[in-house]
């Protein structure tokens, strides 16, 4: 019998290198951070099986499986698993449930001469492993919530933490109706995986709390586990504070040098600098209602007369102005709000210097 293995947790431990025999479609919905796709069937392939399988049943089916994937098709797909193997000796390969597909491709890397471990109960035994780990981790460990003004450098705060959970991060997504990247998020899925597969891993730590930064449930387009988001909602914050003028320069670097930087590297210099223009201008106008028409007209006349400055230096200082104005008339007012309701649950207030010593010690 060739091997197979459900040791789910090693593999994600030791980032075991994976092979997803799945169709595209399947992978491009989700799978895991190690997981490279060579499918057994393409999506056409794919589906055109499993109309047979409705229309003339399992046997049928298979028959025509094997028929589409024969000749110099298969060949091609196995020298691709073949090469795959080679430069990954200790992986594994898995399809949805570790059934007929995986089998398969095992079966002709045998027959090739190559036995390669299959996933027992693939990726779907894979994916409810690693819910069942935020639901683990949530019993096992106390969380503790860093809050704190925009700007104030919560994120640097959690890169210097052993315990710390990069739930931005993790969502490719700062967060705030600006807080977007040049290239998209992960779907819902590979999110959960992957965030799920941190968590595992800061379990190993011979430490019973894991320090989160303050979110809403919605990262962008990524859902935070209801399970962890209820669980966030009742844990002891840490407020970190920082002046205005602190937090302005880190805006600045954050979401317009850093982040304009970002889309000039993934699309070229005039379609990146067009793009970016376009991410903030839009982004203001995602929240136009709250700020109210004048106050967005005034931004957005501050916007642009930046967006337009050939000058670096005077650009810089019109996009402090627009920053300053909306941390002082929309995002501090909104923290203010949230950090009195969530007074009674702060232990600890202070400076980057002194809760990065809180948190450690």
């Amino acid at each position: 019998m060739l091997e197979q293995t459900h040791d789910y947790k090693s593999i994600f431990l030791n980032n075991a290198p994976l092979i997803d025999t799945r169709a595209p479609i399947e992978f491009i919905q989700g799978s895991f951070p190690t997981a490279s796709n060579l499918p057994l069937m393409n999506d056409e392939e794919r589906a055109a099986v499993g109309t047979c399988y409705k229309n003339k049943g399992q046997e049928a089916a298979v028959k025509l499986g094997h028929q589409l994937v024969s000749g110099e098709i298969k060949q091609a797909r196995l020298d691709a698993w073949l090469a795959y193997v080679k430069a990954n000796p200790e992986g594994y390969l898995f399809c949805f449930r570790g059934g007929m597909r995986s089998q398969l491709v095992q079966a002709w890397l045998h027959e090739a001469g190559v036995d390669y471990p299959r996933i027992q109960g693939g990726y779907k035994a894979l994916r409810q492993f690693l819910l069942q780990t935020i639901e683990q981790t949530l019993a096992s460990h106390q969380l503790l919530i860093l809050g704190g003004m925009t700007g104030c450098g919560k994120t640097e705060i959690l890169q210097q933490l052993s315990n710390s959970i990069d739930l931005e991060g993790h969502a490719y997504h700062r967060g705030s109706s600006f807080g977007r990247h040049a290239n998209p998020q992960p779907s819902q899925i590979n999110f959960e995986n992957n965030l799920s597969i941190d968590l595992l891993k800061k379990c190993q730590l011979d430490k019973k709390q894991l320090v989160l930064e303050d979110e809403s449930h919605i990262i962008g387009r990524c859902a935070l586990p209801v399970n962890l988001m209820k669980a966030m909602k009742s844990s002891k914050v840490v407020w970190l504070e920082a002046p205005l003028e602190e937090r302005v320069e880190r805006v600045l670097k954050d979401y317009v040098v850093d982040l304009q930087q970002e889309f000039i590297t993934v699309k070229g210099e005039e379609k990146g600098r067009e793009d970016f223009a376009e991410h903030l201008l839009s982004s203001l106008g995602r929240i136009t209602k709250r700020l109210g028409s004048q106050r967005h007209q005034q931004l957005q006349s501050l916007m642009l007369t930046a967006l337009n400055q050939t000058n670096l230096t005077t650009g810089f200082d019109i996009h402090r102005e627009w920053i300053r104005l909306l941390l002082a008339s929309y995002y501090d007012p909104m923290y203010h709000y949230q950090g009195e309701k969530k007074a009674s649950q702060v232990i600890f207030k202070g400076t980057a210097k002194e809760v990065m010593h809180f948190l450690k010690h």
